[in-house]
């Protein structure tokens, strides 16, 4: 690949937006009109374009125009084999689990259809403006394998593994710890650091592993250190009952992967539900992390995670957002923010003070407040530094891989464009804050369609297709 350029208008991140309250815009990085430099998918120079066309003046440019350039999207936690039932009828987790869920995962033992959908899924990414993920996939090897085969056609950041599961499941899906080891193995050896490609060692949850299971976790993370471990924790009220039940003698859902060393860098318990205080302050200490899944937690009735606490800095712990695609009901990671705004919004009705004066905290109200530059962050360096890839993606320092995505303010349903006239006198964003009021607009009222761009490497990969509205007419 010879050296190109982009040029347009770029936002991203150099630090944390919760570590500068009332001084968010000094996180971000805003260039109205700048230059990204990409040799070999690897960002090599960017800065403003009247300071760098001097230099790369002779390079090939392509000029993306009116529209904002963020990092790519990071998904935290979604289920590659759920694709095809996405939308099923809630239920909560349990039940939706023994209805829908592992009925159709089973099915991803079968090749051509595990293959099939690995299309449907990274098309979707793409089109949702995604270019990393951490990703479940089923307790069949054929699963994994098509999800990284395709992952590697794709060139795209990924982390996924062999999913575990051992208990409380059907006979045909469950597997044997003996099975999932060999396996597992054999996987790490085949994908773990090649190409784009990371493993992470995968028991589903806690109630559908058994100690022998997650002892065989314990042995692969030692046998393999540099590997990731993701898995749920204290997503649904029954589920956490069912751990105590299964796992007798644990205190909380997470002393069980503490019991077996699961529990540090690189270790994400996805939606974090129900986590006591004891347990934030030992994610803390153990410098691991959560996910958060506000339009999953929201379809299933899981509950409303506490972003607040999540982020107090004497105990922050590292963070994700998710899809959890099925159970989250879309693919965007725009559509996450818009429910995590909203979750936020309906905690603080009760750390207000105003229904139960005793759970009146103001520190954590103000930290559940999601402004577009906490929201952008959390899906972009964020996540990032959630997954401990941020030396690799998530902004555009310079050494970094050159994944992003070209948003479209106007795009949308009707109305989608209404913001437009409000700011920057309806044209680009000439500020960090015009750019930041746009981008607010854009995940609470936008959708897929203000993705009008996803490249991945320093190629793009995706385009939004043009639609002539003159055709239609409205009823």
């Amino acid at each position: 690949m010879t050296t190109h350029a982009i040029r347009g208008t770029f936002f991203d991140f150099v630090d944390d937006p919760w570590k500068h309250v009332g001084d968010e815009e000094a996180s971000a990085r805003f260039v109205s009109d700048g230059l990204l430099v990409v040799d070999d998918g690897i960002i090599v120079a960017f800065g403003p374009y009247d300071e760098l066309s001097a230099e790369y003046g002779d390079v090939e440019t392509t000029h993306i125009e009116h529209r904002i350039i963020t990092p790519g999207f990071i998904d935290g936690h979604i289920h590659f084999p759920q694709t095809r039932v996405l939308g099923a009828f809630g239920e909560q987790l349990l039940p939706w689990l023994q209805k829908w869920i592992f009925p159709e995962e089973a099915r991803y033992a079968e090749r051509s259809y595990a293959h099939e959908a690995a299309g449907r899924f990274f098309d979707n990414l793409l089109a949702s403006g995604t270019t990393t993920v951490q990703a479940f996939t089923s307790s069949a090897p054929v699963c994994t394998e098509e999800f990284f085969e395709e992952a590697t056609r794709r060139n795209m950041r990924v982390i996924s593994g062999l999913t575990g599961i051992d208990q409380n499941a059907p006979d045909y899906f469950v597997d044997t710890p003996e099975n999932f080891y060999a396996d597992s193995k054999a996987l790490i050896e085949k994908y773990h650091n090649v190409g784009r490609n990371l493993y992470a060692i995968t028991p589903r949850f806690a109630f559908g592993a058994s100690p022998e299971l997650l002892q065989k976790c314990a042995q692969l993370k030692t046998e393999h250190p540099d590997a990731w471990v993701h898995t749920h924790i204290s997503e649904n009220p029954a589920e956490v009952r069912g751990v105590g039940a299964v796992h007798p003698g644990a205190d909380d859902y997470l002393a069980v992967y503490e019991k077996y060393d699961l529990v540090g860098p690189k270790f994400t318990g996805g939606h974090a539900v129900w986590l006591s205080n004891s347990e934030y302050k030992r994610i803390h200490d153990a410098d691991a992390a959560v996910t958060f899944c506000p339009n999953s937690n929201l379809f299933l009735g899981s509950g409303m995670f506490r972003l607040g606490k999540a982020t107090d800095p004497d105990e922050r712990v590292r963070m994700t957002f998710g899809t959890d695609m099925g159970g989250g009901n879309r693919f965007s990671m725009l559509a996450v923010l818009d429910g995590a705004y909203k979750v936020g919004m309906i905690n603080n009705t009760l750390l207000d003070g105003s229904v139960d004066p005793s759970l009146k905290d103001t520190a954590e109200a103000e930290r559940n407040k999601l402004s577009a530059y906490r929201a952008f962050w959390s899906i972009t360096l964020g996540g990032a530094e959630g997954l401990y890839i941020d030396d690799r993606v998530g902004s555009f320092q310079v050494g970094k891989e050159a994944d992003f995505v070209a948003l479209d303010w106007t795009a949308g349903p009707p109305g989608a464009d209404w913001h437009s006239s409000l700011i920057a006198d309806g044209g680009d964003p000439v500020t960090v804050d015009d750019a930041a009021n746009m981008l607010f607009g854009i995940m609470i009222v936008g959708d897929e369609r203000a993705v009008d761009q996803t490249w991945v490497m320093g190629t793009k990969v995706y385009q939004q297709s043009i639609v002539d509205e003159s055709t239609y007419s409205a009823v």
